[in-house]
């Protein structure tokens, strides 16, 4: 996949393409859905298939307070449409110049003239331009005029007719039901960040963890006991995976993601690393005795390597 960090990079005499626009935040089963039907558009008519989406969720900049965590970082989602065999990527920056351009401008500059766009595929609500002033009427009735097909797609549903979204995703790791949230992804929650010095509990315990920097990337999923894998340098390991302040030890960090790789032990210290979430254990508890807690810490071991080795 080719990616266009802005509408500069882009060649000149890059398309004709097939264009779908949006945030893709997480790159999950619904979007996927999306990308499938323009490669497919893009194949039959011997086009470029390509992504436009945002370096930020536009809130981020529009309403601050109301925009989201997002669930991938803009490294993860730009990784994950390469993995969809979409043709390219259009990322661009959300600033204020952008947020202020007119949607007859926005389509004819990006759409018209950066990628030719002969078809679009987008979503019955979407919006664009300044102020979300264009519609999809709007959108159809300047493809009369430059030339290129509107599709509108429909939401993909899989269960109770709720339609996959960003949010419901967002719901179910608060929840921590990992599982389902990889059901509706099309891959595991997963938190990238380097492995950092912590205070060497779990290696005094018997389970010396690799503890991710508090400045990870990826939405962390509800404080408890994960099964799950640990990827370093393209290696992928089993692992128990704790998230949360941990209750019984003082001076814990929020949201600590601290995994222990099962059966071996590595020097991962400064490496960047990958922590996929499979299956909650349990939630957080706070032992009265370290025992307890160790021996608790044992059976949440097994539990991994049998979930795991399934």
């Amino acid at each position: 996949m080719k990616t266009f960090k802005g509408l500069d990079a882009v060649p000149e005499g890059f398309g004709p393409s097939a264009v779908t626009i949006g945030k893709f935040d997480g790159v999950h089963n619904g979007h996927r859905a999306v990308i499938d039907r323009i490669r497919r558009i893009a194949a039959a008519d011997d086009l470029r298939s390509v992504v436009v989406t945002f370096d930020r969720n536009p809130l981020a900049l529009l309403a601050p307070d109301k925009c989201p965590d997002p669930l991938v970082s803009v490294r993860q989602k730009l990784e994950l449409l390469g993995s969809t065999g979409i043709d390219a990527t259009l990322l661009l920056p959300f600033d204020r110049a952008l947020a202020s351009v007119p949607a007859t401008e926005f389509v004819e500059r990006v759409l018209v003239d950066t990628l030719g766009a002969k078809a679009v595929l987008v979503g019955r609500d979407f919006r664009y331009g300044a102020r979300g002033a264009g519609d999809v009427k709007l959108l159809q009735d300047l493809g009369h005029t430059f030339g290129f097909t509107v599709e509108v797609v429909d939401d993909v549903a899989p269960e109770d007719g709720r339609r996959v979204s960003s949010t419901w995703i967002r719901e179910l790791l608060a929840e921590g039901d990992v599982r389902h949230a990889t059901r509706l992804l099309g891959h595991a929650p997963t938190v990238s960040g380097i492995v950092v010095h912590g205070a060497k509990r779990g290696r005094e315990l018997g389970f010396p963890t690799a503890n991710l920097t508090p400045e990870s990337e990826g939405l962390i999923p509800a404080d408890g006991v994960y099964a799950g894998w640990l990827t370093d340098a393209g290696t992928r390991y089993p692992a128990a995976i704790s998230v949360g302040d941990n209750p019984t030890f003082e001076g814990v960090p929020k949201k600590q993601v601290e995994a222990y790789v099962l059966d071996r032990e590595l020097d991962l210290y400064d490496h960047v690393v990958d922590v996929e979430f499979v299956e909650r254990l349990r939630g957080m508890v706070a032992f009265t005795s370290i025992p307890d807690l160790i021996e608790t810490m044992h059976g949440d071991v097994d539990r991994a390597r049998e979930l795991l080795a399934d």
